[in-house]
């Protein structure tokens, strides 16, 4: 038995609609890494501040994890970047 289509039209537009999209996925820049590495305690901090620092992952002083390049996670780095050192990986 053939599923329902929703759509009216010929039976290859969804097919076409399906490769375009995949095509996009394939052509799209992966988001870049950053090397965040914490080079100040973060004991004595405003609560936000410390709440920032393990919303990156990080835990210990002079320790480095690897975050994507995303606006939420360039906010935090900008909240506590006295707190930190970030290169572009």
């Amino acid at each position: 038995m053939a599923p329902i289509r929703a759509l009216k039209g010929p039976p290859t537009a969804g097919a076409a609609l399906a490769a375009t999209e995949k095509s996009r996925d394939r052509n799209m820049a992966k988001p870049k890494d950053l090397k965040v590495t914490l080079v100040k305690s973060k004991h004595g901090r405003l609560k936000s501040h410390k709440a920032c620092v393990a919303g990156l992952g990080l835990r210990k002083r002079h320790q480095t994890v690897m975050v994507p390049d995303t606006p939420e996670n360039r906010g935090m780095i900008n909240r506590v970047s006295y707190l930190l050192s970030v290169e572009e990986a």
